[in-house]
């Protein structure tokens, strides 16, 4: 059976222009720092404040949009050779906001930032000459920025670098090999466009082995994707059209491997303007201390087969070993060398339905940034899928690489661990139904006994909180507790 192979992904590179591609490189603005005192030291001319407060301009922060404003200070960072800024003025000058629309002025803002090793702006760079709709089309060149991009990790660079490799654009030769390579790498990240296209490799024998279970899971897996409806429809159809050459063993066995699929972020770097990034992670998840001698706890799916663990800390990036873990309840104790700040645990039984919660993670890093995030919201069930007494239901809205982040209520106690959240594709081939903010927690009760096996852990964690807090300093305690954990 021969389908369409990777021409069909030339016809979705629409959505990877403009908002869409941008929206993979929007960085964080001012950290913990208000408003106030990055204006100032802006105005004194220091680079990050400056491209720190454009970025308040630009992303609405306090109801201060302006992105004339945005733009002003942009270029005055990116004029002292600040590459996150050079990038943010490109894509301005490439999507006409606060600014007149030039492409040229954006190519030149791009390879600024590009030639300082900016993965974002080395793959907005390659889609420009790739799209040819503003500058003139150079395949040669978009396969160069693609390339480099790719290598960094940026899952739509490896996407068109795959498809380039699989027809053979320009001066480059046909490599099906290198183009299932480079699929593989972008689908693993969970784009769907690549899970596509990677299925019809499967289908076809292109590049891999031709394998119709492994076709079916990256077919199901992207058309689960409910927000880019021109891929969900190709992937439908074609996995419909497949049904008709398998059993119902091998159809069972590509939806239980999609079921089991976990997207593993590749993360370049702790910035993407840093002359020496550490080797390139193979996932990510969030961790939170427990004790103030560096004992922390994070999901053991987060942490398994790891070669390797670092941790993002506000001292740096510091290493972490495995200490023990319970496979059975996603748990994994490690332990680092410093002070640090923990949060204390409180029996889960203290927690009640509708009971508010948050979580401080890292979901996303290579999409969303580095620096810690916050969600909130409520205990949904006292227990998790299928009644499982172990987990709470929360409605807070948590993402890839929140796993291993702590569940915290008002009183700023740790009630659970961050773990999953309902399987998308699975939902969809039981019911039908996409699942919407459907997510899940370990109880405490279940870390509290885990650590009953570690005397010397357990002798040291803090009373539980017993008296109420500010919200403020709920939050506070909870980002300083929480770190980014990096496997290798």
């Amino acid at each position: 059976m021969k389908m369409k192979s990777c021409l069909a992904a030339s016809l979705m590179f629409v959505f990877f222009t403009g908002v869409q591609l941008h929206a993979h490189a929007q960085q964080t603005a001012g950290g913990q720092e208000s408003f106030e005192v990055i204006k100032t030291k802006a105005e004194n001319g220091d680079a990050d404040a400056q491209l720190n407060l454009g970025l308040y301009y630009a992303h609405d922060k306090g109801g201060a949009k302006d992105m004339t404003e945005a733009v002003k200070w942009y270029r005055k960072a990116a004029e002292q050779n600040n590459a996150k800024a050079q990038f943010e003025l490109g894509f301005c000058y490439s999507d006409g906001q606060g600014v007149k629309k030039s492409p040229d002025e954006a190519v030149k803002w791009y390879r600024k930032s590009a030639l300082q090793g900016n993965a974002f702006a080395q793959g907005s760079l390659g889609a420009m000459y790739f799209d040819g709709a503003d500058v003139k089309r150079d395949y040669y060149e978009a396969f160069k920025w693609f390339r480099k991009a790719a290598e960094q990790g940026i899952d739509y660079a490896q996407l068109y670098l795959g498809c380039i490799y699989s027809k053979g654009m320009g001066a480059t030769e046909k490599d099906d090999v290198q183009a299932a390579k480079w699929l593989t790498r972008a689908a693993k990240q969970g784009n769907s466009q690549a899970q596509g296209v990677l299925g019809e490799c499967y289908l076809n024998g292109e590049g891999v082995a031709q394998d119709y279970i492994e076709a079916y899971k990256w077919f199901n897996l992207s058309a689960a994707h409910k927000d880019l409806q021109n891929t969900q429809g190709i992937s439908a159809q074609e996995r419909s059209s497949l049904i008709q050459l398998m059993t119902s063993a091998q159809i069972a066995e590509g939806q239980r491997r999609a079921a089991a699929f976990v997207p593993r972020k590749e993360i370049p770097g702790l910035s993407s303007d840093n002359s020496n990034p550490p080797e390139t992670s193979m996932g990510s998840g969030t961790g939170f201390f427990i004790t103030d001698d560096g004992y922390l706890i994070s999901n053991y799916h987060v942490v398994k087969d790891a070669a390797k663990v670092r941790l993002v800390t506000s001292a740096g990036t510091i290493d972490a070993k495995v200490v023990q873990v319970d496979a059975a309840n996603d748990l994994a104790l490690l332990k680092t060398d410093g002070k640090f700040s923990p949060l204390p645990i409180a029996a889960s039984r203290s927690a009640h339905l509708g009971g508010t919660v948050v979580t401080i993670g890292f979901p996303d890093p290579s999409l969303q940034g580095f620096s810690p995030k916050l969600a909130k919201g409520e205990i949904a069930s006292l227990s998790g899928a299928g009644d499982d007494p172990r987990y709470f239901q929360i409605s807070v809205p948590v993402q890839p690489g929140n796993s291993g982040g702590a569940l915290v209520d008002e009183h700023g106690n740790v009630i659970g661990i961050v773990s999953a959240k309902l399987d998308a594709s699975a939902a969809l081939a039981a019911s039908g139904q996409l699942p919407e903010n459907v997510n899940y927690a370990v109880k405490s009760s279940l870390l509290l006994s885990f650590l009953e096996s570690a005397p010397d852990v357990a002798s040291k964690l803090k009373e539980p909180n017993t008296k109420d807090e500010k919200f403020e300093d709920v939050v506070k305690s909870a980002q300083d507790a929480a770190v980014l954990v990096l496997v290798y």
